[in-house]
C-alpha cells in the first residue's frame, strides 16, 4: 500500500499525521483529492498542464492561458503561508469533533497562534457552505431562533448600545427535508416568506409553527399546516416541527460549549458549519474529512474578514 492509499484510509487523527511526512505528501494528497490526479486548469478548465521544475506548479497548455497554478489556487488555501500538513489537520479536526473547535484549542493542537487557528476555522466554514444549494423538498419543516447574548450578562456600556441600537439577537431560520438534507439561513432584511421561497421547492409540503409572518403560504406551496406550541400542540399526526426544533438544539450546544460568543458578522459561516455536520452525520468521519476537501472551493481573505460593517 502506498503512503497516499494509507492516507485516503486513515480513520483517525493519529494515523493521518502520522502519514503526513512532508509538505510534498500533502500536496500530492490534495491533488488527489481535487483532480483525481488527473489536474485541471482553475482559470480556463483546460487538462493535461505541464508541471514545472520546483514540483509543484502547473503551466496551462492552453495557447490562450497559458497561466501557472497550483493545486491551492481557487481553494481556500490559496495564498497561504500556513504548512498544507495543518490546513489537513484543521480540517480533520473541525469536520471530526460533533461540537466544533474553538480557535484558542485548535492553536494548542497544532502549534499556531490563535489569530491564524481563526483564520483557518473560517475559511473551513466558508468550505462547508453551499455554493449553489438545491431547494428542499418534499415534507420541508420550518421554524425559527435566536441566536444572541442576554443584556443581563452585558458589559454596561455594550449594553447601553445594545439597548439604544433595539433587539439584540439575530433570527436564524431552519429548513429541514425529512430523511433528506436541513439548512441554517440567518435572516436579514428579508422576510420569513422571503426566505422559504428561496430555499424551499413549491411542490413541497411544508410544516411551521403559528407564526403569522408564514401566513398565506399555503397558496405558494402544495400545502402548508401549522402547529399551534402556545395551544401545547406539538405533533398532529405527520405534522410536527420536532426534527428541526432537535437541529437548533444541536447548533445552540455548538454555541454555549464550544464558541461562547459568535458574531452577528460572521454567524452565516458557523451556521454552514453546523449544518455541513449535521447532513453528514450518518457517515464516517474520515468520508466527511474526505468530502470537505474533495471540494474546498472559495476564497476568503484576511481583510474581508477583519472588516467593519
Amino acid at each position: 500500500m502506498t503512503q497516499l492509499e494509507q492516507l485516503f484510509g486513515a480513520k483517525n487523527l493519529k494515523e493521518l499525521m502520522s502519514h503526513l511526512t512532508s509538505e510534498d505528501v500533502c500536496r500530492s494528497y490534495m491533488e488527489q483529492m481535487r483532480w483525481g490526479g488527473k489536474p485541471v486548469c482553475p482559470h480556463c478548465g483546460a487538462g493535461n498542464p505541464y508541471k514545472l521544475k520546483n514540483g509543484k506548479t502547473y503551466r496551462c497548455k492552453s495557447k490562450t492561458c497559458q497561466n501557472d497554478f497550483t493545486v491551492t489556487v481557487g481553494t481556500v488555501f490559496e495564498n497561504s503561508k500556513v504548512p498544507l500538513s495543518v490546513w489537513i489537520a484543521a480540517s480533520f479536526l473541525l469536520s471530526a469533533h460533533k461540537k466544533g473547535i474553538s480557535s484558542l484549542q485548535l492553536s494548542r493542537d497544532l502549534g499556531i497562534t490563535q489569530k491564524t487557528a481563526w483564520f483557518v476555522l473560517h475559511r473551513l466554514r466558508l468550505a462547508m457552505g453551499e455554493p449553489d444549494p438545491e431547494p428542499l423538498q418534499n415534507i420541508v419543516e420550518v421554524d425559527e431562533t435566536y441566536v444572541g447574548g442576554k443584556y443581563s450578562n452585558m458589559h454596561s456600556k455594550k449594553r447601553k448600545e445594545q439597548i439604544a441600537k433595539g433587539d439584540n439577537k439575530v433570527p436564524v431560520m431552519g429548513l429541514l427535508e425529512r430523511d433528506g438534507k436541513a439548512r441554517l439561513t440567518v435572516i436579514g432584511k428579508e422576510s420569513f416568506k422571503d426566505v422559504v421561497r428561496q430555499n424551499v421547492n413549491k411542490g413541497a409540503i411544508l410544516i411551521t409553527d403559528s407564526h403569522l409572518s408564514y401566513q398565506g403560504l399555503d397558496q405558494e406551496y402544495k400545502a402548508h399546516e401549522s402547529v399551534n406550541h402556545s395551544q401545547g400542540e406539538y405533533k398532529r399526526d405527520m405534522f410536527y416541527t420536532n426534527s428541526v426544533e432537535g437541529f437548533f438544539s444541536l447548533f445552540k450546544r455548538t454555541i454555549f460549549g464550544t464558541y461562547h460568543q459568535i458574531s452577528p458578522k460572521h454567524l452565516h459561516r458557523y451556521c454552514a458549519e453546523s449544518s455541513y455536520r449535521f447532513n453528514s452525520r450518518q457517515i464516517m468521519d474520515k468520508e466527511r474529512f474526505n468530502n470537505l476537501l474533495a471540494n474546498p472551493t472559495g476564497r476568503l481573505k484576511y481583510k474581508d474578514l477583519i472588516q467593519k460593517k
